[in-house]
């Protein structure tokens, strides 16, 4: 077997696969500006790790289940002036996960906070954390499917395993009684346990509409605003300012000779 394919069997062997596409590349450049062997094989493994990690945070982003992806950087804060930007930029370096605290997005529709809440949970994807998102009429779905089919234990130890749940659109439908209580459950067990980011239309004082028991509704609120970072989103509709400037940014392509 020749030299060139033993090398290629190896790394094919060592499951190298960017080192095995790129080290004849990297050997004439190497050559060529006279570099070092250390030097050569330096810029060989950092090509390696880099693909690696690229790799893990596909994975980790498809694995939150983000409906759509956003970032901070495409979020026009001057839109929502009662949003502190350095607080939210903060927060994207992540200690609240490390800290097990909660974020809490409160306001009137389409002010933004899917957008930072989305956000905030790929800059977490970024720096390795285990991320969910979820719909909340989605994840009370999957609980009473899971309770169905008696298999809500091993759900449980599924989401204890996130860093970072993302709850979206709490208080958009009122839950029954039986769904408050897996909610409910799911927000307790997190409790200390796990970060929560969550966006909801209503003050707490309103909460007891979707839940439909206050004692429950306030043990909730309790547990959810301990330790948070509670982030008020009032003003104009941000979703209705967006549009508004995608349609004057088509109409001026359009008025381009």
């Amino acid at each position: 077997m020749s030299q060139e394919l033993l090398l290629d069997y190896y790394l094919k062997r060592l499951k190298l696969p960017t080192v095995r596409r790129l080290y004849k590349e990297l050997a004439r450049d190497a050559a060529e500006h006279n570099k070092t062997f250390e030097e050569y094989l330096e810029a060989l493994m950092e090509q390696e790790v880099i693909h690696r990690e690229d790799n893990q945070l596909q994975r980790r982003l498809k694995a939150a289940g983000f409906p759509v992806p956003k970032t901070l950087e495409s979020f026009d804060f001057t839109a929502i002036p009662s949003v502190n930007k350095a607080k939210i930029l903060a927060l994207s370096k992540g200690e609240y996960i490390r800290d097990r605290e909660n974020v809490l997005f409160v306001g009137n529709s389409g002010t933004g906070k899917t957008h930072l809440a989305t956000a905030l949970g790929i800059a977490a994807c970024r720096q390795g954390y285990r991320v969910r998102f979820w719909r909340v009429g989605q994840l009370v779905a999957e609980l009473e499917e899971a309770q169905n089919e008696h298999r809500l234990t091993r759900v449980e130890k599924q989401w204890l395993r996130q860093d970072l749940v993302v709850l979206d659109e709490l208080g958009y439908v009122s839950l029954s009684r039986a769904a408050s209580e897996l909610l409910f459950h799911f927000v307790a067990a997190r409790y200390e346990r796990g970060s929560l980011i969550i966006t909801t239309n209503l003050e707490f004082s309103e909460w007891a509409q979707v839940f439909g028991d206050e004692k429950m509704t306030a043990a909730l609120a309790d547990r959810v605003t301990h330790k948070a970072h509670i982030i008020a989103m009032n003003g104009e509709s941000y979703r209705f300012r967006e549009t508004l400037r995608r349609q004057e940014a088509v109409k001026q392509r359009a008025e381009i000779p």
